[in-house]
């Protein structure tokens, strides 16, 4: 079964493909974010995945599209508040996926979001199946949290970039405001 890769970003992807390598799968990462901003930033998390393929021999497909005024406009018309932005956030991105598994023959699709202790586990999971659903292809459902800690262990010691923040403008602005 093919499978294609949502990845948000070079460390959360780490772990989540030494998981699915160790069942046997080999999955085909896939980057599409339009969420992640500023555009350095955007650019920064790209490139570390580029180079976290390449050094683990993955075959990587891009939806290349910086979307700073798409992601706003989507969360303030879809939204009364910012506070739902999350779950609108995967369900951009999950959908996306869903569709190109669909276009280009994958029989499933997974996130590496499913990694992370700071997103909402159950929304991601939800709207993943909503999204296989509507797109008839598999959403294979891992929990890849025990590994979180694993994963951003091993970015470290390739190199990788690490964020400070999940990516949108909203996160950066709530990370300086804790401060």
């Amino acid at each position: 079964m093919k499978l294609l890769f949502h990845c948000c970003c070079a460390p959360c992807a780490t772990a989540c493909v030494e998981d699915l390598r160790g069942e046997g799968l080999e999955p085909e990462l896939f980057w599409y974010n339009p969420n992640i901003h500023p555009y350095i930033e955007y650019k920064s998390r790209l490139q570390a995945l580029v180079q976290f393929a390449a050094a683990n021999g993955l075959r990587m497909e891009t939806a290349d599209e910086y979307g700073l005024r798409f992601f706003i406009r989507t969360v303030f018309h879809e939204m009364d508040n910012t506070k739902a932005r999350c779950e609108l956030c995967y369900r951009v991105r999950l959908e996306k996926t869903a569709s190109f598994a669909a276009e280009k023959g994958f029989g499933s699709f997974c996130t590496s979001l499913l990694v992370s202790p700071y997103q909402n586990h159950d929304a991601v999971r939800a709207v993943g199946e909503e999204a296989a659903a509507k797109y008839g292809v598999e959403f294979l459902y891992r929990d890849f949290r025990p590994r979180f800690r694993d994963g951003q262990a091993r970015a470290r010691s390739l190199g990788l970039y690490m964020q400070k923040y999940c990516g949108c403008i909203f996160s950066e602005e709530e990370r300086y405001l804790k401060q």
